[in-house]
């Protein structure tokens, strides 16, 4: 966290503010360069005074082999980057003539020696990558800002979703599904369930109770259908007495039909026993029930209810998400810190992931490894030769202006040598 502040910090700085990339290179190359210098000047002072001590001897020898080895290193190092002093001298300026070789070789490297599945899988061998995730998710920060990024493209994905297609998908599923299925075996085995738990008497027992109110609530409607209904010369106390008579009878019935062991239970029963045998065995069954199934799914009634709810369902969305307060994103935040929790306490299905995890990315690096070399020599292919030396430079420039300083010195030390071994002799 430290470091991404210290990036983001460093990236809001004034381009004047921000460090040079070529600072450290061109410092160890005036320290190379100096050292030359000072070499020289050493030498021409040597040589100069070399009659009054015999001891300067040693430090004319030491400048004049390091000059020779500063000289010689700087026109190597040079050498490999550009044409020294600007001369068109043979085999230099070696990066920026061999550009699209060395392109080539580094990519050819890289494929062989790093995009190996060996050493993918043992890198990727040392990652956990399901425990990261886990412990990165279980922080509420985080988990909130997934949820808010999920839950912000959701408008995205329902406006690139037409509606038209949406209704024509939902009515397709429902007649490939009434397609597939059998109702009358399907009814048969739910009325099965309801005969074995009896709930058929219950339901019995309530269509029961049903006509004995609506009996009881229609009584003045009932004795004036009878009155209506009976000759002009019938008197009306007979009517009621008829109405009175058949009420008492009706009752008496449905009474009788209460009883645990009716007649009219058993029979009902046995009904609904040779329902289900119907419903089981027989093909008119299965085709009335389907085409009463097919008729009501196609019924513009049923399939405008249908378009209704995907128009409610997609408004309802895009407003939730809207809202601040989003109950989908809070959701989605409790769903994403609860599975990250279980996956970091549950070791079996974390380790399952990351063996998953670990052998897709290796798969997915190791067969695309030829694309990737191919994309680096692209690139250096694309460059012009100055901007690869300038590169190159860049990352090994400093490192080999230490050779030219250790060139100075080794070259010094090793014309005190031949000064020691010229003065032996």
């Amino acid at each position: 966290m430290h470091q991404n502040r210290s990036q983001g910090h460093l990236l809001t700085k004034p381009l004047s503010q921000q460090p040079d990339p070529l600072g450290p290179l061109n410092k160890m190359r005036r320290i190379a360069t100096g050292l030359l210098l000072l070499m020289a000047l050493t030498f021409v002072l040597a040589r100069w005074f070399e009659q009054v001590h015999p001891a300067i001897g040693f430090v004319r020898a030491f400048a004049e082999a390091a000059l020779v080895g500063a000289l010689a290193d700087w026109f190597a190092v040079t050498a490999l980057f550009r044409h020294p002093l600007g001369l068109p001298i043979p085999h230099t300026a070696i990066i920026q003539k061999n550009k699209d070789r060395i392109g080539a070789s580094i990519a050819g490297f890289l494929e062989h020696n790093f995009m190996t599945h060996a050493v993918i899988s043992s890198e990727f061998a040392r990652i956990d990558f399901a425990g990261a995730a886990a412990r990165w998710l279980a922080q509420p920060d985080n988990s909130r800002a997934v949820a808010l990024q999920l839950a912000g493209g959701l408008p995205a994905v329902l406006r690139l979703v037409d509606d038209d297609d949406i209704s024509n998908f939902i009515h397709a599923r429902f007649d490939s599904v009434v397609a597939h299925v059998r109702f009358a075996p399907l009814l048969a085995d739910m009325l099965t369930v309801l005969v074995a738990d009896r709930r058929h008497q219950e339901l019995f027992d309530h269509l029961l109770v049903m006509v004995a109110g609506a009996l009881e609530k229609n009584q003045p409607f009932i004795r004036q259908k009878i009155h209506d209904n009976s000759p002009r010369w019938m008197p009306r106390a007979f009517d009621d007495k008829f109405f009175e008579r058949l009420l008492e009878g009706l009752n008496s019935v449905l009474e009788e039909m209460k009883q645990p062991d009716s007649e009219w239970r058993t029979r009902f029963q046995e009904s609904v026993e040779e329902l289900v045998a119907r419903l089981r065995s027989s093909d008119a069954y299965e085709e009335r029930i389907a085409g009463l199934v097919r008729s009501g799914l196609q019924h513009p009634v049923f399939r405008s209810y249908v378009d209704q709810v995907w128009h409610d369902l997609r408004q309802r969305l895009l407003d939730d998400v809207a809202c601040a307060d989003s109950r989908i994103a809070a959701g989605l935040v409790r769903v994403i810190i609860a599975g990250s929790v279980a996956l970091a306490d549950d070791v079996a299905v974390r380790t399952k992931l990351n063996d998953w995890l670990r052998q897709f990315a290796t798969d997915a690096v190791v067969q695309r490894r030829g694309t990737i070399a191919a994309l680096v020599e692209r690139v250096i292919r694309q460059w012009d030769g100055e901007t690869v030396a300038r590169k190159f430079e860049l990352y090994v420039g400093r490192d080999l202006q230490f050779i030219r300083i250790n060139g100075t010195v080794v070259g010094g030390l090793v014309g005190v040598l031949l000064h020691l071994v010229s003065m032996a002799l």
